[in-house]
């Protein structure tokens, strides 16, 4: 029976399991901060009857520029049918295409949107009042130290947030008696390496500053260790202090003052909003105010707050990443190396994989076509189907490799009705079920779906890896496949007489040679018919090359037609064709099939010529002494006479 039910009067009544479902979208499950988040996040909203999805990136995207991300494929999975809010965590996808198009696909289908970190028309939003909290630390930093030459740290030029924090320094320093000039501001761009070519300049002017304000941690963390490296101290020569609250902070020396935009108080004002807005609220935006933490960088005391378990976390990554990604190594190339869709799944399945299932679209296993080379104009709907379940890995590792029959009411998204009702049985743990697309050349070719009970981090930061490696190994696989496709095509091209499809000379040659290696049919009989086109010259002069070559063709078809399916049929060039045929064989019925097809076919098509061929036969015991050539000639031998004996008639 179905896990869901769906009635139509409204759309607040789709239910899964009897429960809510939220989409949440993001990326970076295993970084500490979103991962606070999704545990409170998640938690509030279980309390209150509802499961949450979440559909993840692992890279940043950055915002407007054009690369092409595959794994942004993810965030088209999402079950608009089913949804009944959606979740945008905008700061940390970091694309504004991304997000207006969820939007788009939400609005379609009535889906209210919940943006955590950012700011999009007809939706709720939840932002940091990042002004307040940098207005903090720049307070701190003039009005409680006293410093005499502040100097600031900038993101990027015109770049809005960068801007409002300039405003902010403007203000406080003004508002003190300072006059303000644009030789207090350098610009970081909000990264490292921009940053160090700042920093580079400012440690070249005669008079240093005596307070840096950054605006951002990332980059506050960088002007410390490129001052200590010049032989200043902090904060006794200069202080410094950054801006988010990112936990880096907490890891360096001297630890970093900040304003914290605590993550855990945005997971809760967005879980609230949600509930909110399911049950019929109307957009809101609401702000948070970041806290300011003071520390050693400007001469504070230092601040603890960091909770322990996050450096046992640092220090149990650091201590098994080499084991997990030689085993992650091993896993994708033993993949790729397979020679089935059965063995690819049963090399799937380690203590790396647990919990999770492995779905992919069924057409990649069509090695007539490169599935991550054909135009996309030519794709069609991907139809979803279960590749690997570590819950029943036994049930995917059959020798032939099997799918379910492909169906009509498929969708391309998380709930497509192949895949439903295993996905709907995973949510009812309780816990986020997280999701990752599967990519491969820019290609997406499905996802993963991982469950765990649990929040454990080591957990969320497994799924980046094992996400990359079955990518990899899926891909590669494909690849090798198309390879192996292309090669036995041009294997059969070699062997084949490209005229009548019949073997040529090589072709026979490597055919006849395993044979003999093998023994298979040694100790039966073996018979070689040879035939010799009759009057081939004439109706090659008479009515051209290509109905000669139409001629030869028609006797290779005849010939082929009375061959068994263990027998060899070549052409070793121009008309003379010949198969060699094992066990029992009626050779004399056989050449009367022969002529009995070219007299059909006389007959059907009213040439101007008329079709024929004489034949021979020659048979003897398959055995390591066989000599075929000898069997050539005595059939030969046979055809000829049969041939002269019909020149004579004609006279």
């Amino acid at each position: 029976m179905s896990y869901f039910y769906r009635l139509t009067k409204k759309r607040e009544t789709a239910m899964i399991n009897g429960k809510r479902l939220v989409a949440l979208c993001t990326s970076r499950v295993y970084d500490p901060q979103i991962h606070g988040f999704i545990e409170k996040f998640s938690d509030y909203l279980k309390e209150r009857n509802c499961c949450v999805f979440i559909f993840a990136i692992n890279s940043d995207i950055y915002w407007e520029e054009d690369r092409q991300a595959a794994e942004r494929y993810v965030f088209h999975l999402i079950p608009y049918d089913f949804v009944d809010a959606v979740v945008i965590m905008d700061e940390k996808i970091k694309s504004h295409k991304i997000a207006n198009k969820i939007i788009r696909h939400a609005s379609e289908k009535n889906v209210p949107v919940i943006i955590a970190d950012g700011r999009y028309e007809n939706t709720s939003c939840i932002n940091f009042d990042y002004e307040k909290g940098f207005e903090k630390v720049v307070r701190h930093v003039i009005e409680y130290h006293k410093v005499k030459r502040p100097h600031m740290m900038c993101g990027h030029p015109d770049n809005e947030f960068s801007e409002r924090r300039i405003e902010v320094f403007k203000k406080v320093i003004e508002e003190n008696g300072f006059v303000f000039s644009d030789s207090m501001l350098s610009y970081g761009y909000f990264w490292a390496d921009p940053c160090r070519l700042a920093t580079e300049e400012l440690l070249e002017r005669e008079e240093l500053p005596d307070a840096i304000i950054c605006a951002n941690d990332v980059m506050a963390i960088t002007v410390a260790e490129m001052f200590k490296e010049a032989g200043y101290k902090i904060p006794e020569d200069v202080i410094i202090t950054g801006f988010d609250g990112y936990d880096e902070i907490y890891f360096t020396s001297p630890k970093i003052t900040t304003a914290s935009c605590d993550i855990i108080l945005l997971a809760q004002s967005t879980a609230e909003t949600v509930i909110n807005t399911i049950n019929g609220s109307k957009p809101t935006n609401s702000y948070i105010t970041p806290i300011f933490i003071s520390n050693q960088s400007c001469g504070c005391p230092e601040h603890t707050e960091h909770p322990q378990i996050l450096l046992n976390w640092f220090n149990e990554s650091f201590s098994r990443i080499n084991d997990d990604n030689r085993v992650l190594q091993q896993l994708s190339s033993s993949m790729q190396t397979s020679s089935s869709p059965g063995e690819l799944v049963s090399h799937m399945e380690c203590y790396k994989t647990d919990n999770l299932i492995c779905v992919v679209d069924r057409n990649i296993f069509n090695s007539e076509n490169n599935y991550f080379t054909v135009a996309e104009k030519y794709m069609h709907p991907k139809d979803f189907v279960i590749m690997f379940d570590s819950d029943h890995p036994k049930d995917y590792k059959a020798d032939t490799f099997t799918m379910p029959e492909p169906n009509e009411e498929s969708t391309e998204d998380v709930l497509s009705v192949n895949i439903r009702e295993k996905i709907t049985e995973l949510s009812c743990t309780g816990y986020p079920l997280i999701f990752n697309s599967l990519d491969f050349m820019d290609r997406p070719f499905g996802f993963i779906c991982y469950y765990f009970n649990g929040y454990f981090i080591s957990n969320y930061t497994n799924t980046m890896s094992v996400t990359n490696s079955l990518c990899t190994g899926i891909g590669g696989y494909v690849n090798i496949q198309y390879q192996r496709t292309l090669l036995d095509r041009m294997d059969e091209m070699y062997k084949h007489d490209i005229l009548t499809g019949l073997y040529n000379r090589a072709g026979f040659l490597k055919v006849y040679t395993d044979l003999m290696s093998k023994g298979k049919y040694f100790g039966e009989k073996v018979t070689v018919i040879m035939s010799d086109m009759d009057g081939l010259k004439y109706t090659n002069d008479t009515f051209g090359h290509a109905e000669g070559d139409n001629a030869i063709y028609t006797v290779a078809q005849a010939l082929a037609s009375i061959t068994p399916e263990n027998g060899i049929s070549a052409r070793f060039g121009g008309d003379e064709l010949f198969s060699v045929i094992f066990g029992e064989f009626d050779s004399e019925k056989a050449i009367k099939q022969v002529e009995e097809y070219l007299s059909s076919y006389n007959s059907r098509y009213n040439k101007p010529y008329k079709i024929s061929t004489s034949c021979g036969y020659s048979t003897s015991i398959f055995n390591k002494d066989y000599d075929f050539i000898q069997a050539m000639k005595d059939a030969d031998e046979m055809m000829y006479a049969v041939k002269n004996k019909k020149m004579v008639n004609r006279k």
